[in-house]
């Protein structure tokens, strides 16, 4: 954790992939189709207190929420429902700042939180890669 803290003095971004060094900063990967996918993730994301779905594509598969610190700081989240093939979707995050300065690792807590939500809604379905 101190590392993040660390890398967050410099950084207001963080984001998730395919090629993360950070084994918790992978993809996630579920055994649903991506419009049930899409379904799950939104109605659950819709549901986690202190986010607000300002925006969602289902065509392109992309949710754009909005965060409040406690210290009045913006965070800009996008998560995306991507389809790997007909039976398997994996979900991705990106969490940025707005203002000046790092973050001090709050985007990275952002997402392992998002993470540990739909784990927990959706873990009959995930796929260990």
């Amino acid at each position: 954790m101190l590392k993040r803290t660390l890398i967050g003095l410099l950084r207001s971004h963080e984001q998730t992939g395919d090629k993360a060094k950070d084994p918790l900063l992978k993809s996630h990967f579920y055994k649903l189709s991506k419009d049930k996918a899409w379904e799950e993730v939104l109605s659950t994301l819709k549901k986690m207190q202190g986010y607000k779905v300002l925006h969602e594509v289902q065509s392109v598969g992309e949710i754009v929420m909005e965060k409040r610190t406690v210290f009045g700081r913006s965070m800009d989240i996008t998560v995306s429902v991507i389809s790997v093939n007909p039976l398997t979707s994996a979900v991705d995050v990106y969490s940025a700042s707005r203002g000046s300065l790092g973050d001090l690792g709050s985007n990275y807590r952002v997402i392992m939180e998002i993470y540990r939500v739909l784990d927990k809604k959706l873990g009959a379905f995930k796929v260990n890669s």
